[in-house]
């Protein structure tokens, strides 16, 4: 039986966090904010989560609700610029596009001189990447979404932070690009973009198709993992209201 779409990548969103220990993450979008609880729920109990206005909360609870658990610290407005140069993160940022290097942008689709179209901006992205840990969810992954070349860089990438210099490059992570095709990353000699998973009912040339530049293919692409019966069900848990849907349907 093929396993639902949507909570694939809430599990592939999960298992970007794998490993970081007690850091604040810090999901935008419905998937990630499933697979940051997912994730402190199940394999990662040290992470650390926010309430979205002031606090650092514990427990599990739905996404687009109050959380039900203790404060366990404080964290004003302030804080959070202070944590974020203090690299003490792992955000998952929603971009419109990524590049193959891993540049970002989430502020204006077309040219310098006459875009087409206005996202919500720059958002913080270039302190955030490279001071943090940074990964991607893109929910519908098409050419236009990876072009060869970002329209506007907000989220560095390693090609520019290489041209910026040591200090853009020091802290630079970016951990993983998470789509509703696939899983990639750029642990690559040239950091261009790798193809490291395929979800399930999805080929390889079906990304490559709907990816603008070339990706990285080594050897035979493993399948994303599906989720277990227990995760799938702290997932429908974590989105009583099927929220998750609306980003992969």
């Amino acid at each position: 039986m093929t396993p639902i779409r949507a909570d694939v990548c809430v599990a592939a969103c999960a298992d970007a966090w794998r490993g970081d220990g007690e850091i604040v993450a810090r999901p935008i979008g419905i998937i990630p904010a499933i697979a940051a609880r997912l994730a402190r729920a199940t394999f990662e109990p040290d992470l650390v989560l926010s309430d979205g206005d002031a606090y650092l909360v514990s427990g599990t609870w739905p996404v687009g609700k109050a959380p039900t658990g203790p404060v366990e610290g404080w964290l004003p407005y302030r804080a959070v610029f202070e944590m974020a140069w203090a690299g003490k993160g792992h955000i998952m940022m929603m971009p419109a596009q990524v590049d193959r290097y891993g540049n970002a942008n989430l502020s204006a689709i077309g040219t310098y001189a006459k875009p087409t179209r206005q996202l919500v901006g720059v958002c913080g992205a270039p302190g955030n990447t490279v001071n943090n840990t940074t990964s991607y969810w893109v929910p519908t992954h098409r050419t236009r979404n990876f072009p060869e070349h970002v329209d506007v860089v907000c989220g560095v990438g390693y090609d520019n932070a290489a041209t910026a210099g040591a200090a853009a490059q020091r802290y630079l992570d970016l951990r993983r690009v998470v789509t509703n095709l696939a899983v990639l990353d750029f642990e690559t000699t040239t950091r261009s973009m790798r193809l490291i998973s395929v979800h399930p009912g999805v080929d390889v040339d079906e990304v490559i198709a709907n990816t603008e530049f070339a990706l990285i293919v080594e050897g035979e692409v493993p399948e994303t993992r599906s989720p277990q019966p227990a995760e799938i069900a702290l997932i429908e848990q974590l989105d009583p209201d099927n929220l998750r849907f609306r980003e992969v349907p």
